[in-house]
This record gives C-alpha cells, sequence and structure tokens, in this order.
C-alpha cells in the first residue's frame, strides 16, 4: 500500500495527502468521449432535418368519400 501511495504522490504531486481515493472524476477522457458523442448526434439530427425537408408527402383521399351530388340532380 506504501508503494501505491508514493506512486499517487508522484503523479499528483500538487494533491499530495489531500487526495481523495473515493473520487473518481472522468478526466480528459471523458471529455473526448462525451465531445465525441455531441458531434455525433448534432450531426445525425442535421442529416435528419435535411432527409425530412426532402420528403413530399401528399395525402391521397379517403376510398369511402363519395362526391357530394352536383346541384339540379337528385340523389338515389
Amino acid at each position: 500500500m506504501s508503494a501505491t501511495h508514493e506512486a499517487i504522490a508522484q503523479l499528483l504531486p500538487l494533491a499530495g495527502d489531500t487526495f481523495d481515493k473515493n473520487k473518481v472524476t472522468p478526466g480528459l477522457l471523458g471529455f473526448v468521449v462525451f465531445a465525441a458523442l455531441a458531434l455525433g448526434v448534432w450531426g445525425l439530427m442535421k442529416s435528419m432535418s435535411r432527409h425530412m425537408g426532402r420528403v413530399d408527402f401528399k395525402e391521397a383521399p379517403e376510398p369511402a368519400a363519395a362526391p357530394a351530388p352536383a346541384e339540379g340532380t337528385r340523389a338515389p
């Protein structure tokens, strides 16, 4: 355990004995992974928005709807 404490003291000279062994921080790697995920989501949203803008949707009339009778004619 002494070797571990010395290694931590060498890696973190400013922290020294105040280093909390129970505290875990994401560090640089966590930031890089988070930034990559954020850029990926942003790119996917931009692509989806572009593709949705190209969609030309025309709704077909319902086949069960009968046209209204014209004026001057009788309905059967």
